[in-house]
Protein backbone atom coordinates (compact mmCIF):
# COMPACT_ATOMS: atom_id res chain seq x y z
CA UNK A 1 0.00 0.00 0.00
CA UNK A 2 1.52 3.00 -1.17
CA UNK A 3 4.76 1.48 -2.44
CA UNK A 4 3.82 3.14 -5.84
CA UNK A 5 7.35 3.76 -8.30
CA UNK A 6 9.39 7.26 -9.09
CA UNK A 7 11.14 6.68 -12.48
CA UNK A 8 14.46 8.41 -11.33
CA UNK A 9 14.98 12.02 -13.45
CA UNK A 10 17.93 14.05 -13.77
CA UNK A 11 16.30 17.51 -12.28
CA UNK A 12 18.16 20.44 -11.31
CA UNK A 13 20.93 18.02 -8.93
CA UNK A 14 22.68 17.91 -11.72
CA UNK A 15 24.42 20.53 -12.23
CA UNK A 16 25.25 20.87 -8.43
CA UNK A 17 26.18 16.78 -8.23
CA UNK A 18 29.21 17.53 -10.96
CA UNK A 19 30.82 19.76 -8.73
CA UNK A 20 31.41 17.69 -5.58
CA UNK A 21 34.39 18.36 -3.62
CA UNK A 22 36.35 15.31 -2.72
CA UNK A 23 36.68 12.05 -4.09
CA UNK A 24 34.96 12.89 -7.08
CA UNK A 25 31.15 12.04 -6.75
CA UNK A 26 28.87 13.66 -9.86
CA UNK A 27 25.69 13.53 -10.74
CA UNK A 28 26.34 10.97 -13.19
CA UNK A 29 27.72 8.08 -10.42
CA UNK A 30 24.23 9.21 -9.28
CA UNK A 31 22.45 8.29 -11.96
CA UNK A 32 24.39 5.37 -12.69
CA UNK A 33 22.95 3.55 -9.65
CA UNK A 34 20.05 5.22 -8.90
CA UNK A 35 18.37 3.59 -11.69
CA UNK A 36 15.80 1.90 -9.07
CA UNK A 37 12.53 2.60 -7.61
CA UNK A 38 12.33 5.43 -4.28
CA UNK A 39 10.65 4.30 -1.90
CA UNK A 40 11.31 4.49 2.93
CA UNK A 41 13.90 8.13 8.87
CA UNK A 42 14.20 6.50 13.34
CA UNK A 43 16.23 7.66 16.21
CA UNK A 44 17.84 10.70 15.63
CA UNK A 45 20.90 12.49 18.23
CA UNK A 46 20.02 13.08 21.93
CA UNK A 47 18.39 16.39 22.44
CA UNK A 48 16.70 16.54 18.92
CA UNK A 49 13.19 16.32 18.32
CA UNK A 50 11.96 14.37 15.04
CA UNK A 51 11.25 18.10 13.78
CA UNK A 52 7.47 19.23 12.86
CA UNK A 53 8.30 22.82 11.35
CA UNK A 54 7.48 24.61 8.79
CA UNK A 55 9.50 27.20 7.27
CA UNK A 56 8.41 30.82 7.38
CA UNK A 57 7.26 32.65 4.44
CA UNK A 58 7.10 36.35 3.71
CA UNK A 59 7.01 38.32 7.01
CA UNK A 60 4.84 35.74 8.56
CA UNK A 61 5.91 35.89 12.60
CA UNK A 62 5.03 32.91 14.67
CA UNK A 63 3.19 34.09 18.13
CA UNK A 64 6.26 33.95 21.02
CA UNK A 65 5.07 31.27 23.36
CA UNK A 66 2.39 29.99 20.94
CA UNK A 67 1.99 26.10 20.07
CA UNK A 68 2.32 26.90 17.22
CA UNK A 69 5.40 29.13 17.29
CA UNK A 70 6.97 25.73 19.04
CA UNK A 71 5.52 23.52 16.32
CA UNK A 72 4.31 25.05 12.64
CA UNK A 73 6.73 27.54 13.36
CA UNK A 74 3.58 29.63 11.37
CA UNK A 75 1.22 32.02 12.63
CA UNK A 76 -2.13 32.99 10.53
CA UNK A 77 -1.61 35.20 7.28
CA UNK A 78 -3.81 38.08 6.33
CA UNK A 79 -6.50 37.67 4.57
CA UNK A 80 -6.02 37.96 0.91
CA UNK A 81 -9.03 36.04 -0.68
CA UNK A 82 -12.27 38.67 -1.62
CA UNK A 83 -14.88 36.77 0.05
CA UNK A 84 -15.39 37.44 3.17
CA UNK A 85 -16.22 34.15 5.14
CA UNK A 86 -12.71 32.76 3.98
CA UNK A 87 -11.17 36.56 4.99
CA UNK A 88 -12.78 35.73 8.41
CA UNK A 89 -10.87 31.96 8.90
CA UNK A 90 -7.74 33.19 7.85
CA UNK A 91 -7.83 36.14 10.36
CA UNK A 92 -9.00 33.03 13.44
CA UNK A 93 -6.27 31.84 15.74
CA UNK A 94 -5.38 28.30 14.49
CA UNK A 95 -7.21 26.66 17.40
CA UNK A 96 -10.16 28.18 17.38
CA UNK A 97 -10.83 26.99 14.00
CA UNK A 98 -14.02 24.51 14.03
CA UNK A 99 -15.59 22.25 11.76
CA UNK A 100 -17.49 24.32 9.56
CA UNK A 101 -14.55 26.58 9.05
CA UNK A 102 -12.12 23.56 8.00
CA UNK A 103 -14.81 22.41 6.01
CA UNK A 104 -15.14 25.80 4.02
CA UNK A 105 -11.00 26.24 3.58
CA UNK A 106 -10.87 22.88 1.84
CA UNK A 107 -13.22 23.53 -0.30
CA UNK A 108 -12.12 27.06 -0.78
CA UNK A 109 -8.70 25.17 -1.77
CA UNK A 110 -10.53 22.74 -4.35
CA UNK A 111 -12.10 26.07 -6.49
CA UNK A 112 -9.85 28.47 -6.18
CA UNK A 113 -8.17 30.01 -9.21
CA UNK A 114 -5.51 32.44 -7.50
CA UNK A 115 -2.32 30.60 -6.36
CA UNK A 116 -1.62 33.51 -3.89
CA UNK A 117 -5.23 32.28 -2.17
CA UNK A 118 -4.70 28.70 -2.67
CA UNK A 119 -1.06 28.86 -0.43
CA UNK A 120 -2.99 31.04 2.25
CA UNK A 121 -5.64 28.55 2.18
CA UNK A 122 -2.93 25.76 2.85
CA UNK A 123 -1.13 27.80 5.40
CA UNK A 124 -4.20 28.03 7.33
CA UNK A 125 -4.63 24.46 7.37
CA UNK A 126 -1.38 23.46 8.25
CA UNK A 127 -1.17 25.95 11.38
CA UNK A 128 -4.98 24.08 12.43
CA UNK A 129 -3.23 20.71 11.71
CA UNK A 130 -0.42 21.78 14.87
CA UNK A 131 -3.28 20.58 16.99
CA UNK A 132 -4.63 16.90 17.34
CA UNK A 133 -8.88 17.99 17.23
CA UNK A 134 -7.97 19.49 13.87
CA UNK A 135 -5.88 16.75 12.30
CA UNK A 136 -8.46 14.27 13.40
CA UNK A 137 -11.30 16.80 11.92
CA UNK A 138 -9.17 17.59 8.42
CA UNK A 139 -8.56 13.43 8.27
CA UNK A 140 -12.34 13.16 8.79
CA UNK A 141 -13.51 15.67 5.82
CA UNK A 142 -11.27 13.65 3.50
CA UNK A 143 -8.83 16.51 3.40
CA UNK A 144 -5.84 14.74 2.98
CA UNK A 145 -6.29 13.73 -0.51
CA UNK A 146 -6.79 17.42 -1.22
CA UNK A 147 -3.88 18.85 0.55
CA UNK A 148 -1.96 16.09 -1.23
CA UNK A 149 -3.45 16.98 -4.37
CA UNK A 150 -1.63 20.04 -4.34
CA UNK A 151 1.73 18.67 -4.65
CA UNK A 152 1.57 18.53 -8.35
CA UNK A 153 0.22 22.20 -8.28
CA UNK A 154 1.85 24.63 -11.24
CA UNK A 155 2.63 27.21 -8.43
CA UNK A 156 5.95 26.64 -6.25
CA UNK A 157 4.91 28.14 -3.51
CA UNK A 158 1.64 26.10 -3.08
CA UNK A 159 3.45 22.56 -3.34
CA UNK A 160 5.64 24.22 -0.37
CA UNK A 161 2.48 24.72 1.68
CA UNK A 162 0.81 21.65 0.85
CA UNK A 163 4.24 19.85 1.66
CA UNK A 164 4.21 22.07 4.90
CA UNK A 165 0.68 21.46 6.20
CA UNK A 166 0.86 17.13 5.51
CA UNK A 167 4.04 17.53 7.52
CA UNK A 168 2.00 18.66 10.40
CA UNK A 169 -0.76 16.28 9.82
CA UNK A 170 1.84 13.53 9.80
CA UNK A 171 2.26 13.93 13.48
CA UNK A 172 -1.13 11.99 13.77
CA UNK A 173 -0.83 7.90 13.38
CA UNK A 174 -3.77 7.77 11.86
CA UNK A 175 -3.04 10.30 9.59
CA UNK A 176 0.12 8.87 8.19
CA UNK A 177 -1.99 6.23 7.16
CA UNK A 178 -3.09 8.17 4.19
CA UNK A 179 0.08 10.30 3.95
CA UNK A 180 2.07 7.07 3.17
CA UNK A 181 0.33 6.86 -0.04
CA UNK A 182 2.36 9.93 -1.25
CA UNK A 183 6.04 8.92 -0.08
CA UNK A 184 6.86 8.11 -4.43
CA UNK A 185 5.18 11.60 -5.03
CA UNK A 186 7.49 13.14 -1.86
CA UNK A 187 10.51 11.46 -3.16
CA UNK A 188 10.08 12.70 -6.78
CA UNK A 189 9.31 16.16 -5.46
CA UNK A 190 13.18 15.81 -3.98
CA UNK A 191 14.94 14.35 -6.78
CA UNK A 192 13.30 16.67 -8.97
CA UNK A 193 13.53 20.72 -7.01
CA UNK A 194 16.74 22.83 -7.26
CA UNK A 195 18.87 21.59 -4.31
CA UNK A 196 18.64 23.52 -1.09
CA UNK A 197 15.06 24.80 -2.04
CA UNK A 198 12.21 25.00 0.58
CA UNK A 199 10.68 22.19 -1.64
CA UNK A 200 13.57 19.62 -0.89
CA UNK A 201 13.16 20.99 2.86
CA UNK A 202 9.53 20.34 3.39
CA UNK A 203 9.91 16.74 1.87
CA UNK A 204 12.36 15.50 3.84
CA UNK A 205 10.57 17.22 7.10
CA UNK A 206 7.53 15.08 5.99
CA UNK A 207 9.54 11.60 5.70
CA UNK A 208 11.40 12.59 8.98
CA UNK A 209 8.12 12.19 10.88
CA UNK A 210 6.70 9.37 9.01
CA UNK A 211 10.07 7.47 9.43
CA UNK A 212 9.98 8.57 13.27
CA UNK A 213 8.52 4.81 14.00
CA UNK A 214 9.05 1.27 12.19
CA UNK A 215 5.61 0.73 10.58
CA UNK A 216 6.12 3.05 7.38
CA UNK A 217 10.14 3.00 6.82
CA UNK A 218 10.25 0.32 4.53
CA UNK A 219 8.65 2.27 2.20
CA UNK A 220 11.78 4.70 1.90
CA UNK A 221 14.61 1.75 1.42
CA UNK A 222 15.00 2.13 -2.25
CA UNK A 223 15.41 5.64 -1.38
CA UNK A 224 18.85 5.45 0.36
CA UNK A 225 20.83 6.12 -2.81
CA UNK A 226 19.07 9.36 -3.38
CA UNK A 227 19.32 10.71 0.38
CA UNK A 228 23.10 9.91 0.06
CA UNK A 229 23.58 11.90 -2.76
CA UNK A 230 21.70 15.22 -1.80
CA UNK A 231 23.88 14.63 1.42
CA UNK A 232 26.98 15.57 -0.12
CA UNK A 233 25.79 18.49 -2.62
CA UNK A 234 23.17 20.57 0.20
CA UNK A 235 23.97 23.23 2.57
CA UNK A 236 23.95 22.48 6.07
CA UNK A 237 20.05 22.73 6.77
CA UNK A 238 19.36 19.96 4.02
CA UNK A 239 22.31 18.32 5.17
CA UNK A 240 21.35 18.09 8.90
CA UNK A 241 17.50 16.95 7.67
CA UNK A 242 18.58 14.09 5.46
CA UNK A 243 20.16 12.92 8.09
CA UNK A 244 17.81 12.85 10.56
CA UNK A 245 15.97 10.69 7.80
CA UNK A 246 19.13 8.65 7.62
CA UNK A 247 19.17 8.03 10.95
CA UNK A 248 16.01 7.13 11.38
CA UNK A 249 15.94 4.65 9.29
CA UNK A 250 19.48 3.04 10.40
CA UNK A 251 18.27 2.53 13.67
CA UNK A 252 16.10 -0.55 12.61
CA UNK A 253 17.85 -3.63 12.19
CA UNK A 254 15.28 -4.62 9.95
CA UNK A 255 16.21 -1.78 7.67
CA UNK A 256 20.02 -2.24 7.36
CA UNK A 257 20.38 -4.90 4.32
CA UNK A 258 19.08 -2.39 2.12
CA UNK A 259 21.23 0.42 3.41
CA UNK A 260 24.26 -1.61 3.56
CA UNK A 261 23.27 -2.25 -0.39
CA UNK A 262 22.32 1.24 -1.34
CA UNK A 263 24.96 2.41 -4.19
CA UNK A 264 26.54 5.83 -2.21
CA UNK A 265 29.04 8.45 -3.50
CA UNK A 266 32.70 8.07 -2.24
CA UNK A 267 32.35 11.62 -1.48
CA UNK A 268 30.21 11.36 1.26
CA UNK A 269 33.69 10.25 3.57
CA UNK A 270 34.79 14.18 2.86
CA UNK A 271 31.69 15.19 5.39
CA UNK A 272 33.65 12.65 8.21
CA UNK A 273 36.27 15.98 8.98
CA UNK A 274 36.29 18.22 12.01
CA UNK A 275 35.44 20.83 9.67
CA UNK A 276 31.74 19.93 9.07
CA UNK A 277 29.76 21.78 10.85
CA UNK A 278 29.05 20.20 14.05
CA UNK A 279 25.28 19.92 13.62
CA UNK A 280 26.07 17.77 10.74
CA UNK A 281 28.72 16.03 11.79
CA UNK A 282 27.01 14.89 14.97
CA UNK A 283 24.29 13.18 13.49
CA UNK A 284 26.43 11.75 10.34
CA UNK A 285 28.91 9.77 13.52
CA UNK A 286 25.40 8.56 14.37
CA UNK A 287 24.50 7.09 11.34
CA UNK A 288 28.34 5.65 11.20
CA UNK A 289 27.35 4.47 14.73
CA UNK A 290 23.48 2.38 13.61
CA UNK A 291 25.75 1.19 10.36
CA UNK A 292 29.08 -0.05 12.59
CA UNK A 293 26.48 -1.98 15.06
CA UNK A 294 25.46 -4.36 12.25
CA UNK A 295 27.46 -7.43 12.28
CA UNK A 296 27.05 -9.16 8.80
CA UNK A 297 27.91 -12.91 8.29
CA UNK A 298 31.27 -13.73 6.38
CA UNK A 299 29.24 -14.79 3.33
CA UNK A 300 27.24 -11.67 3.70
CA UNK A 301 30.11 -9.82 3.80
CA UNK A 302 32.10 -11.31 1.07
CA UNK A 303 29.29 -10.31 -1.28
CA UNK A 304 28.79 -7.00 -0.81
CA UNK A 305 32.24 -6.55 -1.42
CA UNK A 306 31.90 -7.66 -4.98
CA UNK A 307 28.87 -4.78 -5.71
CA UNK A 308 31.02 -1.70 -6.55
CA UNK A 309 30.12 1.45 -4.78
CA UNK A 310 27.78 0.09 -2.03
CA UNK A 311 27.77 2.00 1.17
CA UNK A 312 29.25 -1.22 2.71
CA UNK A 313 32.50 -0.78 0.79
CA UNK A 314 32.01 3.13 1.24
CA UNK A 315 32.02 3.07 4.90
CA UNK A 316 31.94 -0.12 6.36
CA UNK A 317 34.55 -2.23 4.54
CA UNK A 318 37.96 -2.75 5.65
CA UNK A 319 39.65 -0.90 2.77
CA UNK A 320 37.28 1.74 3.78
CA UNK A 321 39.09 5.34 4.80
CA UNK A 322 36.70 5.76 7.14
CA UNK A 323 38.31 4.27 10.05
CA UNK A 324 41.73 6.86 10.01
CA UNK A 325 39.20 9.47 9.67
CA UNK A 326 37.24 8.73 12.64
CA UNK A 327 40.61 8.59 14.78
CA UNK A 328 41.62 12.33 13.89
CA UNK A 329 38.30 13.24 14.91
CA UNK A 330 39.34 11.76 18.96
CA UNK A 331 40.68 15.44 19.32
CA UNK A 332 37.90 17.30 18.29
CA UNK A 333 36.37 20.05 20.33
CA UNK A 334 33.00 19.11 20.35
CA UNK A 335 32.78 16.07 23.58
CA UNK A 336 29.26 14.84 21.61
CA UNK A 337 31.38 14.33 18.58
CA UNK A 338 34.68 12.52 20.74
CA UNK A 339 32.15 10.16 22.54
CA UNK A 340 30.13 9.40 18.98
CA UNK A 341 33.85 8.51 17.31
CA UNK A 342 34.69 6.67 20.71
CA UNK A 343 31.52 4.42 20.31
CA UNK A 344 32.49 3.72 16.85
CA UNK A 345 35.71 2.75 17.39
CA UNK A 346 35.24 0.54 20.26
Amino acid sequence: MGDGSVVPKIGNMKALLGIIAGAGASYGLYKLFSGQVFKKTKKIPPNESPGVKSSQQGGIKPRPGSLLAKVSGLDVVCARPDDAASAEIIHQSPNKLELHHLKMLLSRLQTSEDPADRSQFLLTLGNAAAFTVNQNQIRELEGIPVIAGLLSDPALEVRVQALNALNNLCMNIQNQEQIKLYVPQVLELIEMSPVNSDLQLGALRLLTNLSVTDKHQHLLKESVTLLLSLLVVSNERLQVQTLKVLVNLSSNPDMMDDIVQAQAPASVLVLVDERTSPAVLLRLLTFVGNLKAWRPSAQVADELRQKQDCLFRVMLDETSQLHSKLVQLLSHPDREIQAQVARILT
